[in-house]
C-alpha cells in the first residue's frame, strides 16, 4: 500500500529535497530525497503544517498541499531595521554579522566552548517534573565540576509552582511563555502581550518566589513572534532576550544576535520584528536535521519524526545534528523540548545516551540562556573557563529561596472570560491559596477581574522598569 501511494506522489521538480504535504491526509507528509518520495507519519496527535513544513498541533497546522505564496507583510515599511553594519555594532551591547554564523570576537572554533542550551516549554507539573529531574540528575557536570543547567519557558495553566520554585532554587533559569498559550497572539495588540507576558512574570513572583529581575527572557507561543509589538514589550519591561524566531535548515547554524539590525536569515513564521530594537538579544531556534533529512527538520526536538526509532538510532540522530555545530562554528546547540518527547521511552533513552556521551567532551557546557549571553557579550577561551565567574557554582546564583516541603494544594474556581461555564483548576504553591485561579488581568487570583495594571510600570511609562509588580508576601 505504501509503495503504491509513494509511486503516485510525484516530488515537485522545481523545489528539490524537502517535506511536502500528503494530498490524502494531514497526518502524513512526503519527504523528497533526490526526487524520490518517502512517506512519513506525524507523531501521535500532531499534524503536518504545509507552511512551516513540520508536524505540529492540530489547531495551528495549515493542511496542505498549499500553493506556495510569499507571506504578505501587514506593517508599512517605515523605519525598518537596516542590514548589519559590523563596524558600528560592538560587543557587549550589539552583535551582528552578515549571515549570523560568525563566532563573537573572531574566536577560533578550537578555542570556543560548545554551549548546549536545554530548554523546556509549557507548564511544569507531575506529567514532566520527574523526567526533568532525570535530565538534571546531579551526576551530569560541566567541565568546571558544576551541575548542568537548563532554561524553562513557563506557561501558567496546569503549572505546579512549588516544583517551579524548586527548579529556580536549583539554579535553572525561569523565563515566560504567556499565561494562556492562546492561539493567534501574534496578531494581537500591545495590551494583550503585556497581559500575557508581564502577567506571567507576576504569577511566578507571587506563587514561586522568582523575582522579576531574574526573569530575563520570553518565548512566543507556537514560535509565532508578535511582530514589532512583542519586542516593544520586551524593551519597555526590561527583558534581555527573546527566543521565538526559528531559522530554516541551513548548513551552518546561526549564533544569537541583537536586534539592532535586520535579522540575518529568512523569517519562517512571517511575524518577525521589522524595526530596530537596540540591545535586545534574539536567541534563535536553528532547525534540527540530519543530512539525509530522515525525520524531517524541526525547531522543537519533538516535532521531528523519530518516534519509530530505537534509543540507539535517536542517539545517532542527535549526534549527527550536534556535530554540525561542534565541527563548524560552535554556535550554541539549543535543544528545545515539550513534554511530548519524554512520553516516548525510546526518545527519552536516546536523549540520556546523548547527554552522557557529551559528558566525555572537555569543551561542552550546559548553561542557561542568560549564562550563554553573558559569555557572548565578553567571550573567553576554553582555557579561561574553569575560573569563569558567571558559569561557576561557588557563589549562589539565584535569589529564589528554598521551597516548602508541604505545599498548599489549591482547588480553585476558574471561568475563562469567553465561556459561561465555571470549572475547577488545581494549583500547588508554597504561598496561601488565592481566591480564584489566577488568569489574564488578575495574576494574583484576587477574584477582581482586570485588577492588574502594568502599563504604568513599564520603563516607557515612568514606572520602575516594570520590575516591582505586586506586593511582597511572606512564604509560609
Amino acid at each position: 500500500q505504501q509503495n503504491k501511494e509513494e509511486k503516485e506522489f510525484k516530488c515537485p521538480t522545481e523545489q528539490g529535497n524537502g517535506n511536502f504535504a500528503d494530498p490524502v491526509t494531514c497526518r502524513r507528509f512526503y519527504q523528497c530525497v533526490d526526487g524520490f518520495p518517502y512517506l512519513n507519519r506525524c507523531p501521535s496527535g500532531l499534524y503536518f503544517d504545509d507552511i512551516q513544513k513540520y508536524c505540529t498541533f492540530k489547531a495551528e497546522a495549515k493542511c496542505g498541499p498549499l500553493a506556495s505564496t510569499p507571506t504578505a507583510t501587514t506593517e508599512s515599511p517605515i523605519d525598518l531595521a537596516k542590514k548589519c553594519n559590523a563596524a558600528e555594532c560592538e560587543l557587549p551591547y550589539c552583535y551582528c554579522n552578515k549571515d549570523g554564523t560568525l563566532i563573537p570576537k573572531g574566536l577560533d572554533p578550537e578555542e570556543t566552548p560548545q554551549i548546549i542550551l536545554l530548554t523546556f516549554d509549557g507548564a511544569v507539573n507531575l506529567n514532566n517534573y520527574e523526567h526533568y529531574r532525570k535530565v538534571f540528575n546531579g551526576k551530569r557536570k560541566n567541565p568546571n565540576g558544576c551541575d548542568i543547567k537548563g532554561t524553562f519557558f513557563i506557561s501558567h495553566e496546569y503549572s505546579n509552582y512549588q516544583q517551579i520554585q524548586t527548579l529556580a532554587n536549583d539554579g535553572h533559569e525561569i523565563a515566560v511563555e504567556t499565561i494562556s498559550l492562546q492561539m493567534g497572539l501574534q496578531d494581537k495588540g500591545y495590551e494583550e502581550w503585556v497581559g500575557e507576558m508581564i502577567g506571567m512574570r507576576s504569577i511566578l513572583k507571587h506563587f514561586s518566589n522568582v523575582t522579576a529581575n531574574e526573569i530575563n527572557g520570553m518565548r512566543a507561543p507556537f514560535l509565532k513572534p508578535g511582530r514589532n509589538t512583542q519586542y516593544k514589550v520586551i524593551e519597555d519591561f526590561g527583558f534581555i532576550y527573546d527566543s521565538s524566531i526559528s531559522v530554516p535548515p541551513s548548513p551552518v547554524p546561526v549564533w544569537p544576535y541583537t536586534l539592532d539590525y535586520k535579522i540575518p536569515h529568512e523569517c519562517k513564521s512571517g511575524t518577525c520584528p521589522t524595526k530596530s530594537f537596540p540591545g535586545i538579544w534574539e536567541v534563535p531556534l536553528n532547525a534540527h536535521f540530519v543530512e539525509s533529512y530522515e525525520g524531517g527538520h524541526c525547531p522543537y526536538m519533538d516535532q521531528c519524526v523519530l518516534h519509530n526509532h530505537d534509543a540507539e538510532e535517536v542517539f545517532a540522530w542527535l549526534q549527527e545534528d550536534f556535530e554540525r555545530y561542534y565541527y563548524q562554528n560552535k554556535a550554541p546547540y539549543m535543544m528545545p523540548f515539550h513534554t511530548n518527547w519524554f512520553q516516548i521511552k525510546e526518545l527519552e533513552r536516546g536523549l540520556h545516551k546523548f547527554l552522557d556521551w557529551t559528558q566525555t567532551m572537555p569543551d561542552v557546557w550546559f548553561v542557561t540562556i542568560t549564562q550563554a549571553l553573558t559569555w557572548i557579550t565578553d567571550p573567553k577561551t576554553n582555557k579561561q573557563l574553569n575560573g569563569y565567574e558567571p558559569w561557576n557554582c561557588k557563589s549562589r546564583s539565584t535569589q529564589t529561596p528554598k521551597p516548602c516541603n508541604n505545599s498548599n494544594k489549591c482547588a480553585l474556581a476558574f471561568k475563562e472570560p469567553t465561556s459561561n461555564i465555571s470549572d475547577t483548576r488545581y494549583m500547588e504553591t508554597c504561598f496561601d491559596c488565592p481566591a480564584v485561579y489566577p488568569w489574564l488581568g488578575d495574576s494574583h487570583g484576587s477574584g477582581i477581574p482586570g485588577r492588574d495594571n502594568y502599563i504604568d510600570q513599564s520603563e516607557g511609562g515612568g514606572g520602575s522598569a516594570g520590575r516591582g509588580e505586586g506586593d511582597e508576601e511572606e512564604q509560609k
